[in-house]
């Protein structure tokens, strides 16, 4: 019993002198070490290959003999604007590129107006829609059936175009697997007024040109990105005027939400669903101008492109996949990074880990890795992407420290944005949202009326909206979907191809006399 006593002591000894040891290691420079080491690395090498990327990024030429003109181009703009008489310049901008057609789709109340402005244009190849709420997905379904050219533009009603754009966003086309086209873009400077207006465009400008960073060096390393910005970009009419795209992009959801927000993200994550390739042209002759919110109402635009960015990324990740297998790179260092990039608490990390990883350093060498890290993170890794602004304009260095500061509280706002994921709205526009009661409401359940069509067809389900018809209570409760093939698509209703139950099938083949199927 003794000598069992003494074994069981060795043991619970040795135990505790592991414990010990093991709470010692999480103190000592080695785990810190690796904590350094780690987060440096996952948030700095993305880093350092995109600038490689971008700084060797070359536009697609315009070829000899291109195969598409401006004679193939028709331009969608949804618009809700309140004072039309202030989009003349920019309609004016785009008309000068000479596109095939100009369609404006706006509601039925402001319809009146955007006529009179469109006539006033003096050009014959502009067409005002209408629908009856403001919902810029419903707005953009409104014109896609309409367009006869191979080639649609999707662009915001506040964008200025060079008169150079059309040649240059159309050159990728030459290549058959390109379904996309964004362009680069800058802001429109507020040079004149109170120093509050122009440091909120200063911040506008410089999240347009990090953009701009981003897009060009993913597109340069595997050809992706996480979103084709919706201010303008090109398209191939097929993919757009596809009963499937149509029903997708009007209907899609956050949950159980119908989404008005978020549109490019559909667009562009249906384009690499269905394996085409996007491409940005990166070059001052298709460098076009917006305008952002010199506001408050700022911080509502970032908070609504954050949760796109939340929304999007996961269902890139989590709910699609296709980005696992088509773009590796862009799925670590934009869909991942999204979760993980935090500079509130990683850059603090960073700095802490950096001197307590040097603690049995010298004081003076410990000194000089802290400060060397220090001016990597501001000096380098807050200033690279904004090169291109302070080229154009070297006095707006005097708004770096308000951009490093806003960086930080950026990261308070994507946490924000995490917790609100159900609001699908635009936020930033009251205008956007008038008729969010109705685009939220509880939509009927469809009927399902099936009938036997002429010849050997297939059965059909129709989407009918008539109110207290539902799905016969038998079908429901015997779950017997899975006996027979899918219903076919009809080009004409918007629904989602089903399984036909064997009852209502053999239902339908005595009501017809047998007829075979």
């Amino acid at each position: 019993m003794e000598r069992l006593v003494l074994e069981l002591s060795k043991h619970v000894s040795d135990a505790l002198a592991h414990f010990q040891l093991s709470i010692g290691f999480w103190y000592s420079t080695t785990f810190w070490a690796w904590v350094f080491w780690c987060f440096w690395i996952h948030r700095y090498f993305r880093l350092l290959v995109h600038c490689v990327s971008h700084w060797t990024y070359k536009s697609k030429p315009i070829p000899a003999k291109p195969t598409f003109t401006h004679q193939d181009v028709t331009v969608v703009i949804p618009t809700i604007h309140n004072a039309f008489e202030e989009l003349r310049p920019s309609l004016q901008s785009i008309l000068a590129c000479q596109p095939a057609e100009l369609i404006l789709v706006t509601t039925h109340g402001k319809n009146a107006a955007l006529n009179r402005l469109a006539e006033s244009l003096g050009h014959p190849n502009v067409t005002v829609l209408h629908t009856p709420i403001a919902n810029k997905r419903l707005q953009v379904c409104e014109a896609l059936p309409k367009v006869k050219t191979p080639i649609t533009i999707m662009a915001d009603d506040d964008v200025t175009w060079p008169s150079t754009m059309l040649p240059w966003i159309l050159a990728p086309f030459e290549d058959p697997q390109i379904g996309g086209v964004g362009t680069c873009q800058r802001v429109r400077r507020e040079w004149t007024g109170p120093w509050t207006t122009r440091i909120w465009n200063w911040l506008g400008a410089a999240y347009i040109e990090r953009r701009n960073f981003e897009i060009s060096a993913t597109h340069r390393i595997d050809g992706g990105t996480s979103c084709m910005s919706g201010r303008t970009g090109a398209y191939r009419s097929e993919i757009l005027s596809s009963h499937d795209f149509l029903h997708g992009f009007k209907n899609e959801k956050w949950r159980k939400w119908i989404l008005n927000a978020d549109d490019d993200n559909f667009v562009t994550r249906w384009l690499v669903s269905h394996q085409w390739k996007t491409w940005v042209q990166y070059d001052p002759e298709c460098e076009l101008e917006t305008t952002l919110e010199n506001g408050h109402k700022f911080l509502y635009q970032c908070t609504r492109w954050a949760r796109s960015n939340w929304r999007s990324n996961w269902t890139s990740l989590v709910t699609e996949r296709y980005v696992w297998r088509q773009q590796l790179w862009c799925t670590y260092a934009l869909h991942i990074a999204t979760f993980t990039s935090l500079a509130f608490a990683v850059d603090p990390l960073l700095l802490a880990s950096c001197w307590w990883a040097t603690a049995d350093w010298e004081t003076s060498h410990r000194k000089y890795a802290f400060w060397a890290q220090f001016v990597f993170m501001f000096g380098f890794t807050k200033v690279v992407k904004l090169v291109g602004l302070f080229k154009r304009n070297p006095s707006d260095i005097v708004f770096l420290p308000v951009s490093i500061i806003f960086g930080y509280l950026h990261g308070l706002i994507k946490l924000y944005a995490l917790f609100t994921l159900n609001m699908t709205s635009w936020g930033s526009r009251a205008d956007g949202d008038t008729d969010d009661e109705r685009r939220l409401e509880p939509v009927p359940q469809p009927a399902v009326v099936l009938k036997v069509p002429p010849g050997h067809g297939s059965l059909i389900r129709y989407n009918v909206r008539q109110k207290g018809r539902q799905t016969p209570l038998g079908i429901r409760e015997e779950k017997s979907w899975e006996k027979l093939g899918y219903a076919a698509y009809d080009s004409s209703t918007s629904y989602i191809p089903i399984r036909v139950p064997m009852a209502l099938f053999s239902d339908a083949q005595e009501s017809t006399g047998g007829t075979q199927l």
